[in-house]
């Protein structure tokens, strides 16, 4: 396992080594215990989407439009769950020897059986766990855009995206022969692969679009932060499958990133707390949950290979620069991120894999590096795969955006818009006087 050494000989790069592809490398054995754990980790993902993800946009957005985001949640989910048998899997860990690109080995879950093994746990479980991230992050996207996308548009897009964005870069990151594993870049949960893929994307999709009519003139706050707030309570519970499900197996390192998940997301509310009362005199509701999901995401690179300290710390860091761009830099530059994917999940996303390299340290809490590597080379490393997904990402959401907007569209009409999307588009409405 020549590609293990090059990312840690420690456990917490189990995350990264139990891929199919290592099942040639050594007789695997059925682990009860490990296969118990990861069940629940897969199921709490995938609360992460029902209900989590879906409250918190929903409870973000207008009245007038909250039942748009649980329905453009649930078809996303579920068409990218149904892409994934078919052919994601194969994409993203196929067993090709490409560092861009899982293959065609495994299409239709061909070789796939209830017997076969991926570590210490059935293939068949992996396959759903890393299904769940896949299935989440395009309906994080969404964010970005939402009370002015169609949902022809916005299912069409996911669709193209995860082919042509999320496989590869999933591929890269945590198959054995990816390009950024290959290279030994610390990548525990999906820092590049969820959440900077994300955040860029939101971010292209909302200056593509444009901003909401509206904006700058008409009240936009969110219609129920109480909802809101349920849905970020549902993900930080939800993120400990996220995070702590990402050791694979029911070991040492999966509580190091179950305790960590708790610590970053601690140090990062109380952070965005702290400058927002700064700022303004008065810490918010809205602040504390943007702060809770910043902390969240930050953590997800880093969840296995960092101490529970420098969590703290590398929370905090991210909440504030975060802050900074939810506050600031979007006032500045007049885009409608309108839920703030890139401001958080990109943002946050981005300083937490850049920062993994500096505090897996052993000197600052964390597990260390790989034999010969320095943190400067190690930092140099998550950097590079940090740019590589902002462009791949950027360029290729950019150019999938234009071809959705070729075929279906990709905004309603002003009339559609201004009435909401419940009633134009579901003939629904989430609250009747």
């Amino acid at each position: 396992m020549k590609n293990l050494s090059k990312i840690t000989g420690l456990a917490s790069a189990l995350a990264l080594a139990a891929l199919p592809a290592l099942a040639q490398d050594a007789e695997p054995t059925l682990d009860t215990g490990d296969t118990a754990w990861m069940i629940v980790a897969t199921a709490l993902v995938a609360f992460m989407i029902f209900p989590g993800i879906a409250l918190f946009y929903s409870g973000l957005v207008r009245a007038k439009n909250a039942l748009s985001l649980l329905v453009q949640t649930a078809i996303i989910a579920c068409a990218v769950m149904v892409i994934w048998v078919v052919y994601g899997y194969s994409f993203a860990f196929g067993g090709s020897e490409s560092p861009f690109f899982g293959g065609f080995g495994k299409l239709f879950l061909a070789g796939v059986t209830k017997d076969s093994l991926t570590g210490t746990i059935p293939e068949y479980l992996f396959l759903a766990f890393q299904m769940t991230f896949a299935a989440i992050t395009p309906a994080l996207i969404i964010g970005g855009f939402v009370e002015r996308i169609k949902l022809s548009g916005a299912v069409l897009f996911s669709i193209l995206w995860v082919t042509f964005v999320y496989f590869p870069i999933a591929h890269m990151a945590w198959d054995a022969n990816g390009l950024y594993f290959g290279w030994g870049a610390m990548d525990f949960a999906g820092g590049t692969v969820v959440h900077i893929n994300a955040g860029i994307a939101a971010l292209v999709g909302a200056l593509v679009i444009g901003p909401r009519i509206g904006l700058g003139k008409d009240l936009m706050a969110p219609h129920s932060l109480p909802v809101a707030f349920i849905g970020a309570a549902v993900l930080f519970v939800g993120w400990f499958g996220f995070n702590a499900g990402s050791a694979l197996a029911s070991n040492g390192t999966a509580v190091l990133a179950m305790l960590n998940t708790f610590t970053a997301t601690a140090g990062a509310t109380l952070a965005w707390c702290l400058i927002e009362t700064l700022a303004r005199g008065k810490a918010s509701a809205l602040g504390a949950i943007s702060g809770i999901v910043a902390g969240l995401v930050a953590i997800t690179p880093a969840a296995g290979f960092v101490g529970p300290v420098g969590a703290i710390v590398l929370g905090a860091i991210a909440s504030l620069v975060a802050y900074f761009f939810v506050a600031v830099v979007k006032n500045k530059f007049g885009y409608d991120d309108s839920l703030d994917v890139f401001g958080i999940h990109g943002i946050a996303g981005i300083v937490g894999a850049i920062l993994t390299g500096v505090f897996a340290s052993p000197s600052l809490g964390g597990v260390g590096y790989a034999e010969g590597v320095s943190m400067g080379g190690q930092l140099m490393v998550q950097i590079k795969a940090v740019v590589i997904t902002i462009v791949w990402g950027g360029v290729v959401s950019f150019i999938l955006y234009k071809i959705t907007d070729v075929i279906v569209g990709l905004r309603v009409s002003s009339d559609e818009e201004r009435e909401g999307l419940d009633k134009t588009s579901h003939g629904e409405s989430a609250y009747h006087n």
